[in-house]
């Protein structure tokens, strides 16, 4: 359902808004159903809210543009300007919602919802929502185009280091682990192209990349273990030594540290001694999969 709103859905809000700047302000909407403006700001704004909450775009969108043509001075003319940017959001106008989020940060900076890190918080989230899905019709998201995932990671990250105490932070974490993970899942994915058909030094930037911009993402043990492999391919051994070096002290625990203490052993190197006790590890999953 949603693969098919977002082809869309931007269209139709674009035409929807329009028709909404034309009409909603004349109290009862033409050519069609009449909705009951009230007398004041905030009772327009509440009737916009609830709209939204029942996913009545079209009419949760005229009661917002209603409050902000009807009482431009009111302070519940800035929160319809939100309102009308979160309709987008909701309705997966995601492109729209983003610019709408980005207007309201430039001409009301010292509004509480930009100072809390709402409207930065849901840049990062439009984009989030623009990352491809898996559909068992078309190739997995991993293989496809990860410009949104760039997008979403640099806001979300942005908005982490602007607004440390912002109450919107967990969601934002959260948001921001899936799409490093998915971006290092690309990245993976691209590495073991490169690996299987011969390509070692390729294979070698492409896990460089990984391990440098999406550090636990939930690959650094496997692209260690295949750096290593992939420095031995190029020659060089002094690289191949450090990366399984790092993964017998960084991940003891994992299976593939007692192949690398083995691959410094025939490397004429001393590998760091294993612990003691070695804690079940569960396999690792399989290039792609979302943590």
């Amino acid at each position: 359902m949603r693969l098919a709103l977002q082809f869309v859905a931007a269209p139709v809000l674009f035409g929807l808004l329009t028709v909404v700047a034309q009409t909603g302000c004349g109290g009862a909407a033409r050519g069609g159903s009449s909705l009951e403006y009230s007398v004041s700001a905030l009772e327009n704004y509440e009737k916009g809210r609830a709209a939204l909450a029942d996913e009545e775009w079209i009419e949760a969108a005229k009661f917002f543009t209603f409050v902000k043509a009807r009482f431009p001075y009111s302070k519940y003319a800035a929160v319809a300007e939100l309102g009308l940017a979160d309709v987008s959001f909701e309705s997966g106008a995601h492109l729209e919602a983003i610019d709408a989020y980005q207007r309201f940060i430039k001409l009301h900076p010292t509004h509480e919802r930009t100072s809390d890190g709402y409207a930065a918080f849901r840049v990062g989230a439009a984009y989030h929502k623009m990352i491809p899905e898996d559909f068992f019709l078309l190739p997995p998201s991993h293989e496809k185009d990860q410009a949104a995932a760039l997008d979403a990671l640099r806001e979300l990250t942005a908005f982490l280091t602007t607004h440390p105490r912002s109450p919107h932070r967990g969601r934002a974490e959260a948001l921001h682990r899936e799409a490093g993970h998915r971006l290092a899942a690309h990245e993976w994915y691209v590495a073991e192209f490169y690996w299987k058909r011969g390509k070692a030094m390729a294979t070698v930037l492409r896990l460089r990349t990984l391990l440098d911009r999406y550090p636990r993402a939930g690959y650094d043990e496997e692209a260690r273990w295949l750096l290593g492999r992939a420095y031995l391919a190029v020659d060089r051994p002094a690289d191949a030594k450090k990366q399984f070096h790092e993964l017998i002290e960084k991940h003891a625990a994992h299976p593939r540290a007692a192949a690398a203490r083995r691959a410094l052993q025939s490397l004429g190197a001393t590998p760091a001694a294993p612990p003691a006790t070695l804690p079940v590890v569960a396999p690792p999953a399989p290039a792609g999969t979302r943590g």
